[in-house]
C-alpha cells in the first residue's frame, strides 16, 4: 500500500519529535536507530526512507528543539528565563527541557552540520529573549546581546552542573539556587545603572 506524501511528512515529524526527547534525555549515543523507530511506532528498516543517517536525524532534531525553547523564551523578560531555566523541574525534565543544557557536550563532539545547528540555535534563543530593561536597551544592541549571552550562559551552565550530580544530592539543588540568584542579583544591578 503506497503512503501518501502527507502521511510520510507526518511520520518524519513523529520520528523527528521522539528523536528530539530521546536525544535529550539520554544522549547522541545513547539512542540506537532500531530503539528510536521502535519509540516513535516505526520499524527499523523504515528509518532510512526518511534519513541518510543518524547523524542527519541529530541535527533535524536538535533543529526542531532548539526552535522549541527560542518560541518558549520569545520576548521573555531575562529574570523570568533564568527563574525558570535554572528551576529543579528543568532540571528534572531533560527529555523536555533545553537541548541545550542536555546535548551541548555531545554536540561539541559531532560534525560540523550539528555544531552549525547548534550555533544557530544559540543565536535564535538570543535574539529571542529580546531587549529587555529600557537601561540596557538604551545602551544598544550590542549591550543587550552581551547581556542576553551571559543569562545564556549561566543558565545553561548551571542546569549542566546540577544535572552532573546524583539526583537527590543537595549540591543538585545548591547549584540551581546560587547561580539563580547570583544571575537576578546581577541583572537587578544591571536594570539600576
Amino acid at each position: 500500500m503506497k503512503v501518501s506524501k502527507a502521511k510520510v511528512q507526518e511520520n518524519r515529524a513523529r520520528i523527528v519529535e521522539v528523536a528530539s526527547g530521546l536525544f535529550r534525555e539520554r544522549g547522541y549515543d545513547g539512542v540506537g536507530i532500531a530503539d528510536l523507530m521502535s519509540s516513535a511506532g516505526f520499524t527499523h528498516g523504515g528509518f532510512y526512507k526518511h534519513f541518510k543517517s543518524k547523524a542527519d536525524l541529530m541535527s533535524e532534531a536538535a533543529a526542531f528543539s532548539l526552535d522549541q525553547t527560542a518560541a518558549r523564551a520569545e520576548g521573555a523578560d531575562p529574570a523570568g528565563f533564568m527563574e525558570q531555566y535554572m528551576s529543579r523541574a528543568h532540571r528534572d525534565a531533560r527529555g523536555a527541557g533545553c537541548t541545550m543544557a542536555a546535548l551541548c557536550g555531545d554536540a561539541a563532539r559531532q560534525s560540523a552540520d550539528v555544531q552549525a545547528v547548534f550555533a544557530a540555535g544559540v543565536e535564535n534563543l538570543l535574539h529571542s529573549l529580546g531587549g529587555g530593561t529600557t537601561a540596557i536597551a538604551d545602551q544598544g544592541a550590542a549591550a543587550v546581546r552581551a547581556r542576553n549571552m551571559d543569562v545564556l550562559a549561566r543558565a545553561v551552565g548551571a542546569v549542566v552542573l546540577s544535572r552532573a550530580c546524583p539526583d537527590d544530592s543537595t549540591l543538585a539543588e545548591e547549584i540551581l539556587e546560587v547561580c539563580r540568584a547570583r544571575a537576578l542579583a546581577d541583572l537587578s544591578d544591571t536594570k539600576q545603572k
